[in-house]
This record gives C-alpha cells, structure tokens and sequence, in this order.
C-alpha cells in the first residue's frame, strides 16, 4: 500500500518535537483552525516526546527517506471503558494521498488490540473532509458530542469498536 521506498512508521524521538509541531500547527493553520479549542494551542505541542511517555500514552512518527513526514498518537480516554483516543493524527501535505494516513490508522488499531482494548474514539472538524472519509473507510461510526471533550472546537465524534483478529 505504501507507494514510496525507506518509510517506516518508528516511536517518537525528542529530536520530532520541533518537526512534528510545526506540521500539526502549519496543517490546522491552512484550514483555518489554527484557534483556541484546537490542538494549535495545547501546552504539550512542542513536546510531544515528553507528553507521550507517560503511562497509557503512544506516539508513531511517519517518516519517508528519513524525513518526518507526520505522526499518529493514542491515549487511554476514560469517558468511554477500555477506550484509546486517538490524538494529533497530521501528515504534511507531500505525505497525503498516498495511503499513509490510512496505514497510520491501521497500526494503532492494531496496537489497541494487542494492548487489550475495545474501542477507539476520536474528534475532528467537520472542515476536515478527506480525514472524515479516511475515518469512515476504516470503519469509524459518527456519535454524538461526548459531554467530556479536550479541544471544544472540534464538531465531528467518532468511535470504532475492535475485534481481535483471529491468528493464521
């Protein structure tokens, strides 16, 4: 499905902050959502490293001929039983349309399930139509608005129950 040579998708490193932030903020930016209420402003941003290793925290960088390309983060979301959020899902914009995204969400699904858990959840912008359609492709359901929510400017809720895959 990856249609590109040396990518590999790898934990985060501290040397990704800087490079990370600024692909989470450049992309929000472009659709004009860089405001309150969204990932832009969240206090871990230029830290993710940090923030990711604490406990029932994961973060995987997508990098493409050794260039950080985007990443994808899960953390234990207590609103919901034996729920993963998934959080800061960017790829810049060389990165999109070429399955990365769609390969970054299959390996947390994957990883949710080794970890033992039952569901994922996730907020996004209704503005966001192509993550919409990738979320949907993989077999999100649209919910309602949780009562708890993070960043209050997101307008679209999505879970997705998981099964664990029979082995072979």
């Amino acid at each position: 499905m990856l249609k590109q040579k040396n990518v590999k998708i790898r934990k985060i490193q501290p040397q990704d902050d800087l490079v990370l932030a600024k692909i989470i903020r450049n992309s929000l930016k472009s659709v004009h959502l860089d405001q309150p209420g969204t990932a832009y402003f969240d206090e871990n941003l230029d830290h993710l490293s940090q923030y990711y290793q604490k406990e029932n925290r994961w973060y995987w960088v997508l990098e493409a001929n050794q260039k950080v390309m985007g990443g994808i983060g899960l953390e234990r979301f207590v609103y919901f039983p034996n729920c993963l959020e998934i959080q800061k899902c960017y790829l810049c914009p060389e990165a999109r349309n070429k399955g990365w995204g769609y390969r970054l969400l299959e390996m947390v699904e994957q990883e949710a399930v080794q970890k033992g858990y039952e569901m994922l959840y996730l907020e996004t912008h209704s503005i966001l139509k192509p993550a919409i359609a990738l979320y949907r492709k993989r077999g999100f359901q649209e919910i309602e608005r949780p009562a708890c929510i993070v960043h209050s400017k997101m307008d679209r809720f999505f879970i997705k129950r998981l099964e664990a895959q029979p082995c072979n």
